[in-house]
């Protein structure tokens, strides 16, 4: 394939951007080579600027279930801006759209919308910062919560320890206001929350994480961190930014039947517009302003073009059977290469749940973001390009998941996974029997 214009723009890019992008993932450091430069989407195709043509498998990082440039979304979005761009007031399609998605979601009763998911988080915990009167997080290793200060950590030497940042800028006490601990670990749990939890303001959690690969949790683990913040009076913070209204309408929460207090939602309520928001009960979105003393503002929250493409698309997924549908056929795809690499013995697992999945090169099912060996990252590496060069788009990273649209046809899927079979064999060559 011809990368010529990509590669044109991609030098003349760094001359204004660091690194000659706007997100550090797009400049294809983990997989190497030159970053596509996108010229246009449609359905479940994208194209670059040199005008190849690629099934897309990374849905602009998610939101995009119902495809690139969707016809109804694209309508909604060219009548909303014939009326305004932006208003910095309210408007009906917000009260529309908010009444959608709380009519038609169980676990929440209000929400404030904001312009991004990391702003949602951001909002979260300090709502629930104000809430309890106390001031520490909890997070968990492997799962990601947006570029929050106090929630760009790691964890750090012992057994349960405050934060230690993992980007420059960030004062070490904001990065020990929080906790980290691993995924999927009950002991660890209980030993940190038995010391801390009067400190503890909330734990937050991808309920199914799917940042740092997809470290599918069991439920009982999710419901052990439910009854332990009734236990111990902390609000419980599930990150839905990537898995609301992807795995299900009601997102993990509905899945695994499990009430948070608080949910943060992504820009796939947006149809894929840049929006963000965060819901609770009305109790605990009481107290945000004006009616209560958190405050939290944003002059393009509720932006009318967002909540038009947002109300298009939670239409379309409100549709019966959409998301048993995208389940099946996601499943479809994934066990054809799964089966394939069953058969020639290679060390691959696909975790899938709804129209996400991931290729974890390992056999066993993995929890933690621990039990990911990094020295595989070099079979994603090799399959990436492999894929690229055939029309397959998967997220620059081993560590990114896959996303599943509802423009993705049997056919086409049949079509990606026989390309990803053979791309198998060429990466484990006769090394296979290993």
């Amino acid at each position: 394939m011809k990368r010529t214009n990509s590669e044109l723009l991609f030098e003349e890019a760094k001359k204004f951007f660091p690194g000659g992008v706007s997100s550090p993932v797009r400049a294809f450091k983990s997989v190497g080579g030159t970053p596509l430069f996108i010229k246009k989407g449609d359905g479940p195709y994208i194209f670059d600027e040199d005008d190849n043509c690629f099934i897309d498998f990374c849905a602009s990082w998610g939101p995009l279930i119902l495809g690139h440039n969707h016809p109804v979304i694209r309508e909604a979005i060219i009548e909303a801006v014939h009326q305004g761009t932006s208003f910095g007031a309210p408007t009906r399609r917000e009260n529309l759209l908010g009444k959608t998605l709380i009519d038609n979601n169980r676990f929440i009763e209000k929400m404030r919308f904001v312009s991004s998911g990391t702003e949602a988080v951001m909002s979260a915990i300090r709502l629930a910062r104000a809430v309890t009167g106390k001031s520490k997080v909890l997070k968990f290793e492997g799962c990601y919560h947006g570029h929050v200060d106090s929630l760009l950590v790691k964890a750090g030497s012992g057994l349960v320890t405050f934060g230690v940042s993992t980007s420059a800028g960030i004062p070490e006490a904001f990065a020990k206001e929080t906790l980290v601990l691993p995924l999927h670990d009950v002991l660890k749990l209980e030993q940190l929350l038995s010391q801390h939890h009067h400190e503890i303001a909330c734990i937050i959690i991808e309920p199914i994480p799917a940042n740092n690969g997809l470290l599918l949790q069991d439920k009982s683990f999710l419901e052990c961190l439910r009854l332990k913040c009734y236990k111990y009076g902390i609000l419980l913070i599930f990150d839905e930014v990537i898995s609301g209204f992807r795995v299900g309408f009601e997102g993990a929460a509905g899945i695994y039947q499990i009430q948070p207090d608080i949910i943060t939602y992504g820009k796939i309520i947006g149809g894929g517009m840049p929006v963000g928001a965060y819901a609770a009960s009305a109790e605990i979105m009481s107290h945000v302003a004006p009616e209560g003393p958190v405050y939290q503002a944003g002059t393009l929250s509720g932006n009318p073009v967002a909540m038009a493409a947002g109300l298009a698309a939670a239409q379309l997924l409100l549709e019966d059977g959409f998301y048993e549908k995208m389940d099946v056929k996601t499943k479809n795809f994934v066990q054809i290469i799964q089966k394939h690499a069953d058969q020639h013995n290679y060390p691959l697992h696909i975790p899938q749940i709804g129209s996400i999945f991931w290729l974890a090169f390992s056999r066993e099912r993995i929890y933690t973001a621990e039990g990911i060996d990094a020295s595989t990252m070099q079979y994603f590496n090799k399959l990436h390009k492999f894929l690229l060069e055939r029309g397959i788009y998967l997220g620059p990273s081993g560590y990114e998941v896959g996303f599943v649209s509802s423009m993705h046809t049997e056919e086409i899927l049949a079509e990606a996974a026989q390309v990803i079979c053979a791309g198998l064999d060429f990466v484990f060559g006769s090394d296979s029997a290993m």
